[in-house]
Order: C-alpha cells, then sequence, then structure tokens
C-alpha cells in the first residue's frame, strides 16, 4: 500500500529500468554528440575545403585582374602609341596636303605663265610674219643707202679735194690782189703828180 516501503531489492529492481534507460539515454547523447562532432568536423572540413577554394578562385581572380590590368596598361599604351602615331599622321597628311595645295597653286601659276609665254609666241610669230617683209624691204634700202653712203664718200673726197684747189687758187688770188692793189695805188699817185705838173705848166704857160 501507500505506507509500505519498497524493499532494497524492490528499489533495484525499480532502478534498473530506469538506470539502463538513463545509461541508455546517456549513450544516446554521447552518440548524438558524436555524430555531432563527426558532422561539425565535417562542416568545419567542408569549410575549410570552401574556404581554401575561395581562397584559389580569389588568387586566381586576383591574378586575371593582375594579367587583366597588365593587359590594359599594354592596350592603353599601344592606344596612346596609335594616338601619337594618329597625330603625327595627320600632321604629315595636312603637310602633304598643303604641300600639294602650294604645288597646285605653283602648277596654275606656271601654267598660266605658260599660256601667257605661248600667246607672247604666238604674237612675236605674228608679228616676226607682218615685219619679215618690212625687214627684207628695210635691209634692200640699208644696202643701197650703203652704197650711196660710199658713192657720197668718194665724192665727198672729190669736193676736199677741190675745195683745197678752189682755197689754194682763192688765196693766190687774195695775194695778186693785193699786189694789184698796191700797184694801182702806185699809178693813181703818179697820175696825180703827172696831173699836178700838167695844171702847174698850164698855169706858167
Amino acid at each position: 500500500g501507500a505506507g509500505i516501503n519498497p524493499s532494497p531489492a524492490e528499489k533495484r529492481k525499480t532502478q534498473a529500468p530506469q538506470q539502463q534507460a538513463d545509461e541508455a539515454e546517456h549513450r544516446a547523447q554521447g552518440l548524438q554528440r558524436g555524430l555531432d562532432l563527426d558532422q561539425e568536423r565535417e562542416r568545419r572540413e567542408k569549410a575549410e575545403g570552401d574556404g581554401a577554394a575561395l581562397n584559389r578562385r580569389t588568387q586566381l581572380v586576383e591574378e586575371e585582374l593582375d594579367r587583366a590590368q597588365e593587359r590594359l596598361a599594354t592596350a592603353l599604351q599601344k592606344l596612346e602609341e596609335a594616338e601619337k602615331a594618329a597625330d603625327e599622321s595627320e600632321r604629315g597628311r595636312k603637310v602633304i596636303e598643303n604641300q600639294a595645295m602650294k604645288d597646285e597653286e605653283k602648277m596654275e601659276i606656271q601654267e598660266m605663265q605658260l599660256k601667257e609665254a605661248e600667246h607672247t609666241a604666238e604674237e612675236a610669230d605674228r608679228r616676226h610674219e607682218e615685219v619679215a617683209p618690212k625687214l627684207v624691204i628695210l635691209e634692200g634700202e640699208l644696202e643701197r643707202a650703203e652704197e650711196r653712203a660710199e658713192v657720197s664718200e668718194l665724192k665727198c673726197g672729190d669736193l676736199e679735194e677741190a675745195l683745197k684747189n678752189v682755197t689754194t687758187n682763192l688765196k693766190s688770188l687774195e695775194a695778186a690782189s693785193e699786189e694789184y692793189s698796191e700797184k694801182e695805188d702806185k699809178y693813181e699817185e703818179q697820175m696825180k703828180l703827172l696831173s699836178d705838173k700838167l695844171k702847174e705848166a698850164e698855169t706858167r704857160g
């Protein structure tokens, strides 16, 4: 009944299943803890593996990023060089275009000069055609003038000689005239003396 205390044997009998249950629970808990530890270890190993993989991926990404940055730097350098080359090419093109424009202007000027020269040559040919007959006439007149000049020179020589002769004769005549004048003066004086003597004789007679 309720007032009767159980005996130790009964207590043991009563405690045996309970103890077994406790032990079983304890073992179960131990197993559970072991299982949990295994799972934890697996999770840790998995996490470590994931971390290592992530580290490898991160390293690979960083290496790829470094290579990409190197490629970018190389590309930028090539772009800068290409831009410089393009600028130099543009400057060269402008220089060539300016030179071409100058050459074209020079060629236009030379073409104008050539046309002017051709026009001048044509004008000269036309004038030559006009002047050629006149030139022939002038050449003939020049020849005749030279011939006349030669004749005139000969005549001039003859005239000079004749003039010398006339001058000489004139001087001779002048000298003779002076002598004649002196003789005439003497004759007049003699005639006057004779006339005076005649008058004197007539007066005395």
